[in-house]
């Protein structure tokens, strides 16, 4: 009898720290973060998501960051962004060709060997995004949004697939605009010089990274700098500091973009191209890949004789052409890029029904993030607004030229908050309506 009951307490006892040892790691950011990089790196290994493609001078390792970073690694500078020779180029920022190129010196111009230690690389940006989300929604909202949402972005399949798939910036740009969101936030609560540091080198790297996201830069300095004055702390010499660090960072960039091709460019010049591929003869809102040097070998000679920038001077022509022809079919095309933002493009899947169902769960996150930003606006949770400019503003440009589901990756750590969050307060409605159910039984 004595030795059952103490095989019970043993159990019991082994239960307990069983329970108590999973309870720090399931709220602890750090272990999110460890088994978010083992599922992503273990991913990487079994699904051999490392093999690419050597066809057509290896684009599919990396596309254009890849074409540059091997440029760069073989000694031709920055250039080449489709492979063949085409000369010195501004097409990517500089940051993640560097990266690759640098990767590329100590593993091998595409092998296989690079081509996995720069898909660690992104699920290490990936996994550690795990931090400024926990962060940013136990400000917000909570701590449980906020272990709900790190364990979302470190579980979820469609948020793994970039980082193990694409050797691209996506991952990077994404931890970094993270990052900036949750400085932003606590601007008010902090003091000194070492804040505003901060948020002029995080979007100065930003910007040599994932320029597009720089559209959201207004609406975070200015909240930053109104949330301060609502406390009365002044701000003007920290955004001069800011500034004065942002374009210290981009300075020698510019330089470097205007001793090449003699003339200011901010950053990258191919906009007039993607303007192009998606406004012309034919345009229905999706990506013209057919259009692009790549896959088009007239497109690729006509940018080999004629140049970089005339040729994307050429392309932007064309794509203004065709929409001061006719300003209502241009509407309607932003119309059609707006929802496939949000809904995801069509897909082309072996199965009809494969396609289908993953748009129906690209659409079903965004319905669940504006439905929790609408609860957020009237509940007037703090920060609901900063979170209202940048699904605002990160997307516009998307709605002018063509929109890939990768393009939505960078704010989808705060729609997963906001979707955790909806989900939080239907849980909260569903527990606070069980007593009453009860008590109604009862008197009937």
């Amino acid at each position: 009898m004595e030795s059952r009951t103490a095989a019970v307490a043993h159990r019991s006892t082994a239960t307990g720290s069983l329970s108590e040892a999973w309870a720090r790691v399931r709220n602890s950011p750090r272990w999110i973060v460890a088994i978010a990089l083992l599922l992503r790196v273990g991913w990487i290994i079994i699904g051999h998501t490392y093999k690419f493609k050597h066809a057509d001078y290896n684009f599919g390792f990396g596309w254009e960051m890849g074409s540059i970073g091997a440029s760069l690694a073989s000694g031709h500078g920055f250039s080449n962004p489709f492979g063949p020779a085409t000369g010195p180029t501004a097409w990517e920022p500089p940051l993640y060709p560097g990266l690759t190129a640098g990767v590329f010196l100590v593993f091998g111009v595409y092998s296989k060997a690079s081509a996995f230690v720069l898909l660690t690389l992104n699920s290490v940006f990936s996994a550690l995004t795990c931090v400024p989300i926990f962060l940013i929604a136990r400000r917000i909202f909570s701590e449980k949004v906020a272990v709900g949402s790190a364990w979302a972005w470190a579980l979820l399949p469609n948020v793994m697939f970039w980082s193990t798939k694409a050797v691209w910036e996506t991952c990077l740009g994404t931890l970094l605009l993270t990052t900036i969101f949750w400085l932003a936030l606590t601007m008010e609560d902090r003091d000194g010089w070492m804040p505003w540091f901060q948020f002029g080198l995080l979007w100065g790297i930003t910007a040599l990274s994932s320029t597009s996201l720089l559209s959201f830069l207004p609406a975070a300095g200015l909240w930053a700098w109104y949330r301060r004055a609502r406390r009365g702390k002044p701000s003007l010499a920290g955004v001069v500091l800011a500034s004065a660090v942002f374009f210290a960072c981009i300075t020698p960039w510019l330089v470097r973009n205007y001793q090449t091709f003699g003339k200011f460019i901010f950053i990258r010049d191919n906009f007039g191209q993607e303007l192009r591929l998606g406004n012309g003869p034919g345009a229905d809102g999706t990506l013209m890949l057919y259009l692009d040097p790549p896959h088009d070998p007239y497109a690729m000679r006509q940018f080999q004789a004629m140049g970089e920038l005339p040729y994307i001077a050429m392309r932007k022509q064309q794509a203004l052409d065709f929409i001061r022809a006719d300003y209502g079919r241009f509407a309607k095309l932003c119309v059609r890029r707006f929802v496939y933002f949000w809904a995801a493009p069509p897909k082309d899947a072996e199965h009809w029904w494969m396609g289908e169902a993953k748009n129906s769960l690209f659409l079903a996150s965004s319905v669940l993030m504006f439905w929790g930003l609408g609860r957020a606006l009237r509940l007037r949770v703090p920060g609901a607004w900063l979170l209202f400019w940048m699904f605002l503003l990160c997307p516009a440009v998307y709605y002018f030229v063509y929109c890939l589901p990768r393009y939505r990756h960078p704010i989808e750590p705060e729609m997963a908050m906001l979707a955790v969050f909806l989900l939080t307060e239907a849980g909260k409605k569903s527990t606070a309506s069980r007593p009453v159910q009860s008590s109604e039984r009862e008197s009937a």
